[in-house]
């Protein structure tokens, strides 16, 4: 189904038979429906509430999601991902009513379209095109970091003829590697006098650290980040980043007591495992431990949702990259 998403102040939502109106007034203006390659003009209501009907069958199937672009209840216009055939990729598509352009919505309500769908859906990659004489949409991708890769026509219904078209793709590795966060290990400082550089710098590394915290049963806590954060649907292994001066037990520690509310002694920590790999602009060292005690009841402090779950059906959430390969890992020690 499709979720809701927040994009600054944008909410976007599933499209609702209520919409037609708005839908049917927002695309009847030239300046609009001539960028929409497949409608006619004029753009008539019959079309707006089977196209609402269509969204809607297409979400219940997972093959395509439409969102509603609303701010304070108004629909503002739409953006959806249509999914290709064996779910590995999807082709972006927006519009938005004239009355809005120039703010920048539509490169926020991108923004997010993009994440959930390259990190949640974990497509591989995503397409767009845009009509060569659509500058706007073409500056809305770049903003969202596609890249331009081949030219192409197709029949314009409200046009009546074929027009060209631009190519637009952005691969998820892409995505990822753009969108890190910020090193936190500084590099040293430069030297005296210096040395002639036979070899690329190499990637600074990030520490941050992680914690499975097991419950009875033998299930471990996963935290859902919220609206509004990177990666945010994304399903996680407690923890952060390790602080200056810290060590990664100490850090824990710390991040426990601020996400949770939970207190935990060094004498709590087992170090199980730890994962490390390149990330694009820097090295993640994520040292994984062990929690089986601690005082207090996990509360979500940071707007995140948490969930129990079992070792075995933890491959069914959504995770980000670096937490994938401690699945295996848990679930051959918990059974």
């Amino acid at each position: 189904m499709t979720p809701e998403l927040k994009a600054g102040r944008l909410v976007l939502r599933s499209l609702q038979p209520g919409d037609a109106s708005a839908i049917h007034r927002l695309i009847n203006d030239w300046s609009v429906v001539r960028m929409l390659s497949r409608l006619p003009f004029p753009y008539p209501r019959e079309l707006a509430e089977q196209w609402i009907d269509s969204t809607r069958r297409d979400s219940a199937q997972g093959s395509a999601h439409h969102f509603a672009m609303t701010r304070d209840g108004a629909l503002l216009g739409a953006i959806a991902l249509v999914l290709s055939d064996d779910r590995r990729s999807g082709s972006l598509g927006y519009w938005l009513a004239p009355t809005e352009w120039g703010q920048g919505l539509t490169t926020q309500a991108g923004q997010r379209v993009v994440e959930w769908g390259l990190t949640v859906l974990r497509l591989e990659k995503i397409t767009a095109d845009a009509a060569q004489d659509n500058v706007a949409s073409a500056a809305v991708l770049g903003k969202l970091g596609f890249v331009k890769t081949g030219t192409s026509s197709r029949r314009f219904v409200s046009r009546g003829q074929d027009c060209p078209i631009d190519l637009f793709e952005l691969p998820r590795a892409t995505f990822l590697a753009k969108t890190q966060e910020p090193l936190e290990v500084p590099a040293p400082p430069p030297a005296e006098v210096a040395p002639v550089v036979t070899e690329p710098p190499k990637p600074r590394t990030l520490l941050v650290v992680a914690a499975a915290l097991l419950d009875a049963k033998g299930r471990i806590l996963l935290a859902k980040r919220p609206e509004g954060k990177r990666l945010a649907g994304l399903w996680e292994f407690p923890g952060g980043k390790v602080e200056r001066d810290e060590t990664p037990e100490q850090a824990l520690i710390r991040e426990m007591r601020e996400e949770l509310g939970l207190d935990l002694t060094g004498a709590c920590l087992a170090p199980f495992t730890f994962v490390s790999e390149n990330a694009g602009p820097f090295h993640l060292l994520m040292p994984l431990y062990m929690v089986r005690r601690w005082r207090g009841v996990p509360t979500p402090r940071e707007g995140q949702t948490l969930e129990w779950v079992a070792a075995a059906d933890l491959g069914r959430y959504a995770m980000p990259d670096p937490d994938l390969p401690l699945i295996p890992l848990l679930q051959e020690l918990l059974g």
